[in-house]
């Protein structure tokens, strides 16, 4: 049985996803101020518009508080933003850890396709199941922050 795996969410959004690609690329610091599940975002390495630059996240998962530490990279072309994990409690439980947002408009509002990317240490694990419902209630809660700011 393989140790490496991908689950998947699609997350709808009443929001342009214009507007969410710029929040989640860009201004990724504001989060705390769309998501009570986000405590704080740092910036540890870089700064908080380049590629490859190292952010701090912690957040509230299943009534405790979590760090997070990736390194993102952007495709603004396709609107697609990858967060590698580099530090943190989910790659205590996990060896690879890599979370994919591919952010599409659509007519009215617009579209995350969420994936997790993730490497079990054993295979008795389970997959990071609650990462995903975790990372989709915070894409929903920014575009609730993005709406009620229109």
């Amino acid at each position: 049985m393989s140790l490496a795996g991908k689950i998947e969410v699609d997350v709808e959004l009443k929001a342009s996803g214009d507007q969410f690609y710029k929040i989640f690329s860009n201004e990724v610091h504001q989060m705390p101020n769309a998501s009570s599940r986000i405590q704080a975002v740092d910036l540890h390495e870089g700064d908080w518009k380049t590629p490859g630059s190292i952010k701090l996240w912690k957040y509230i998962i299943d009534g405790k508080t979590e760090i997070f530490k990736e390194r993102v990279h952007f495709d603004d072309r396709d609107k697609c933003i990858t967060m590698d994990g580099v530090e943190g409690h989910v790659l205590e439980k996990y060896k690879k850890y890599k979370g994919i947002f591919q952010v599409i408009n659509k007519d009215e509002g617009g579209l995350v396709k969420l994936s997790l990317e993730y490497e079990k240490h054993k295979a008795a694990d389970e997959p990071p199941y609650p990462y995903l419902d975790f990372v989709a209630g915070v894409i929903r809660d920014i575009d609730a922050h993005l709406v009620k700011a229109a």
